[in-house]
């Protein structure tokens, strides 16, 4: 007899990406398993305005919040999510039930110039929501001008192409290498941003559960990847002990050696970022 699962997920290219990889995955651990997706559109989804800095807005779930109550409902089985988007405290009632095998957890440049963060022209228009992003680029170079940016990546890379004064965004590895090359407009260069920490959790899929629901644990237990999730376990604890949020400016790695966790991190001053359009400064911390 098969059984059936469904999973909820955001309905952007790139989150449809990541459910249907967390599908493939649980039908190849269980024989005779189905796995549906269900779609689920977010307070983040529906609002393009407020800008992610804005003081406490992803704590309060902006990218998660209607998955998890579908989960308490009963209306899907688990939900998939970039971990990086959940808050630190989950949601009374539910649990991480698996963390995927992490992709590439890094940050690049999608620039209309060559020679990655060094080769923007003085004073280069650099978007980013993201405190963390913007205090390191500030870090390498001072005099650029930072830019809030909303939407998917295809959004943003329409923003880029078509805006004349911007000259380039941030953008997480594992998001271009899930959608593909193709995603990249013709003209617009990615680079890694080999100096950049990136945030807690980058790269990695979580799928997130009911902590009373055995079953759906045990369908998730057997594709944990046990190294990404001691990983990102210390770098989301680190997080949680500074007392911060999904926007915090923390950029923490941390790397399996020799059996033991070692953790790179850093924190940043969100106060002193000059963001020039598209936001309020994020508050002081």
């Amino acid at each position: 007899m098969s059984r059936q699962a469904t999973l909820g997920t955001r309905g952007s290219d790139l989150a449809l990406v990541q459910a249907r990889e967390a599908a493939g995955r649980l039908e190849s651990a269980h024989p005779g398993l189905r796995v549906s997706l269900k779609t689920i559109r977010t307070a983040g989804d529906a609002d393009q305005e407020t800008s992610l800095s804005t003081p406490g807005i992803l704590e309060k779930g902006l990218f998660t919040g209607e998955l998890g109550h579908a989960l308490l409902s009963g209306e899907i089985d688990a939900a998939v999510h970039s971990l990086k988007d959940l808050p630190v405290e989950p949601q009374p009632g539910l649990v991480i039930g698996a963390v995927l095998e992490r992709a590439d957890s890094g940050d690049c440049l999608a620039s209309k110039h060559p020679g990655g963060v060094q080769g923007l022209p003085q004073g280069s228009l650099v978007a980013t929501c993201s405190p963390r992003r913007a205090n390191q680029l500030l870090a390498m170079r001072p005099d650029l001008r930072i830019a809030d940016i909303r939407g998917n990546i295809g959004t943003r890379f329409q923003k880029l192409a078509g805006t004349p004064g911007l000259a380039a965004f941030v953008v997480a590895r594992a998001a271009l290498v899930r959608l593909g090359e193709s995603v990249v407009p013709p003209g617009i260069e990615v680079s890694a941003i080999a100096e950049m920490l990136p945030a807690p959790g980058q790269g990695a899929i979580a799928i997130e559960c009911r902590f009373d629901d055995a079953a759906t644990l045990a369908l998730l237990s057997a594709i944990d990847h046990a190294p990404t999730r001691l990983c990102v376990d210390a770098e989301r604890a680190l997080l949680k002990s500074l007392g911060g949020g999904c926007a915090m400016p923390l950029g923490a790695l941390a790397r399996l050696e020799d059996g033991k966790v070692q953790i790179r991190a850093a924190v940043f001053e969100p106060s002193g970022i000059r963001w020039i359009a598209g936001g309020p400064h994020p508050p002081h911390t």
